[in-house]
């Protein structure tokens, strides 16, 4: 327990480990380390953030994929995939609706749908920037070329959200078919912020075929990679996959690590993500008590949210819709925290 301990000083002071000791890290988690962990994390969040929590309209445009990653409820090879496709006219009546609920970030995610084209894209990017020319764009759309990613940031992205999953080259090959490739997802990084994108990136927590070795390395690039925004959340098996019948991750290890890397990168903008909510029914205020920053609400058409289910049994009523914000607020206010809806930009300072 000492060595444990002394670790975690180490991490808050020197913001990095070796991987053998991020290895450790994990090997030996304990509630007590999970919480002198998610302390550390909080008192530094507050430092930069305040109690500050940043919301975000989340509209997730197509649940269309070309790929057959074998974890993803929306893969290609999924039949009773209820597929669909949000108009421009749709997304821009999101936009509208989500700006009256007083949000100044959307974020608009889909599949690697093949008709999401540069053209499509940058008209739907350039009438919402003119429609709401103070409100900042994510984008995750998965992988592109770095020349699609330049046109989508010269058309008005501000930022791009693509989970590199692992970053362990063995892992992934687990987790993809053989025409997916751990090199260019991560080529695909370094071009988003090589552009000039506020980028991130993110991983499951217990993940298929994962061991601590691996997360070891996942926590080892987001040191080096050093992302603007870092989404990752609980392994949650949907039933139309080849991992159907695989264990889900937890709720207590994503926690544990969403407080390292907040130790690892003080700035970074770290949503207590829906899948967390989704395993858990407090999910997300464990995250934020843990040191996560972002919560992103449902903007979707009602009618549409229960279609894109990359895991079984996702939430998209209730408090997690971007309705509900008064709620989800309340939710917020009884730990301490209040939500603010603007741009919510990372705030580099020491």
């Amino acid at each position: 327990m000492e060595k444990l301990l002394s670790l975690i000083d180490s991490l808050e002071e020197r913001h990095a480990l070796s991987l053998t000791e991020y290895e450790y890290l994990i090997d030996n988690r304990c509630p007590e380390a999970a919480r002198l962990l998610a302390r550390k994390a909080s008192v530094l969040r507050r430092r930069i953030y305040g109690n500050t929590i940043y919301v975000r309209g989340l509209i997730e445009i197509s649940n269309v994929c070309r790929n057959d990653c074998f974890y993803c409820g929306i893969r290609k090879s999924n039949r009773d995939c209820d597929r669909y496709r949000l108009s421009p006219g749709q997304i821009l009546e999101c936009c509208k609706e989500g700006y009256s609920l007083g949000f100044r970030t959307f974020v608009l995610q889909s599949g690697e749908d093949p008709l999401l084209t540069d053209d499509a894209l940058c008209d739907i990017l350039r009438a919402v920037k003119k429609q709401h020319p103070d409100c900042a764009v994510t984008l995750s759309l998965g992988e592109r070329s770095r020349g699609s990613y330049q046109k989508l940031f010269d058309a008005g992205a501000d930022r791009y959200l693509l989970r590199h999953e692992t970053a362990g080259k063995e892992h992934y090959r687990k987790l993809h078919p053989p025409d997916m490739s751990y090199d260019h997802r991560m080529q695909c990084l370094q071009d988003l912020r090589s552009i000039g994108y506020q980028t991130g990136c993110g991983f499951m927590t217990g993940s298929p075929y994962q061991t601590a070795s691996d997360l070891a390395r996942d926590l080892k690039f987001i040191e080096t990679f050093q992302p603007d925004m870092c989404g990752i959340g609980p392994f949650i098996p949907h039933k139309s996959t080849p991992f159907s019948h695989m264990p889900p991750g937890d709720a207590a290890l994503t926690c544990y690590l969403l407080s390292v890397i907040r130790l690892i990168y003080p700035p970074v903008l770290l949503p207590a993500t829906t899948a967390l909510g989704t395993i858990a029914p407090d999910g997300r205020e464990k995250g934020i008590l843990a040191g996560a920053n972002v919560l992103m609400p449902n903007l979707s058409p009602v009618s549409v949210r229960k279609k894109y289910e990359l895991y079984n049994n996702k939430i998209c009523t209730g408090d997690e819709s971007a309705q509900c914000r008064e709620q989800l607020a309340k939710r917020m206010e009884a730990i301490g925290y209040e939500i603010i809806t603007g741009r919510g930009d990372i705030i580099k300072t020491a």
